[in-house]
């Protein structure tokens, strides 16, 4: 059972290791960025990110981006507003367009569908806060680059029992790149419809 798109159309757009990881138990991302990455290859970051109009990020995926920021003096990353996910206190990045907001995703979803107009809502991550908006019909397709990697444990790519449809793969760098369409619960899951 697929349903028609949505305008704005809601992506989890991510890297994930070969074994389904998107970080290391210490939440480190540094198997990711020592990757050969085609920055015009297929999927690449540049043209996904031109048909974005609103962000939405876990406090983890958030944390992470402000230490690495700190780290490099590099400025915020995104022009579009950024929803972060959270019930932690958690310090805004000067400059920035940040909204926190806590509770139920489908409880944003009108706020971020408000800001991103006819473009498209990015979920970062982490990998449960993607799985919360596909528990809520929300999420409509996944892009993942697949890195040559594998962690053995971390942060799961997407811990949720879901089927989806394979729209298309292409090699680019190192990776292996697949968008797929979120199709909904695992078929063996969902109730019968009492036909």
């Amino acid at each position: 059972m697929t349903t028609e798109r949505r305008t704005p159309t809601v992506t989890y757009y991510t890297a994930t290791t070969l074994d389904g990881f998107l970080a290391d138990q210490n939440d480190s991302l540094d198997w990711l960025l020592r990757q050969d990455q085609d920055k015009r290859g297929p999927q690449n970051y540049d043209d996904f990110i031109e048909k974005i109009g609103a962000i939405v990020m876990g406090s983890t995926t958030y944390a992470w981006i402000l230490a690495h920021l700190e780290r490099t003096g590099e400025p915020w990353f995104y022009s579009q507003p950024s929803w972060v996910m959270s019930t932690r206190d958690l310090p805004r990045f000067p400059g920035a367009d940040i909204r926190f907001a806590a509770g139920s995703v489908a409880d944003v979803y009108a706020d971020l569908r408000a800001a991103a107009g006819e473009s498209g809502i990015w979920v970062i991550g982490g990998g449960d806060l993607a799985g919360q908006f596909a528990d809520a019909g929300l999420l409509d397709e996944v892009i993942v680059s697949i890195a040559p990697v594998t962690l053995g444990a971390g942060r799961p790519l997407l811990p949720r029992r879901l089927d989806l449809r394979l729209v298309e793969t292409a090699a680019s760098g190192a990776f292996v790149t697949a968008r797929f369409d979120v199709v909904g619960p695992l078929q063996e899951d969902r109730a019968p419809t009492g036909d």
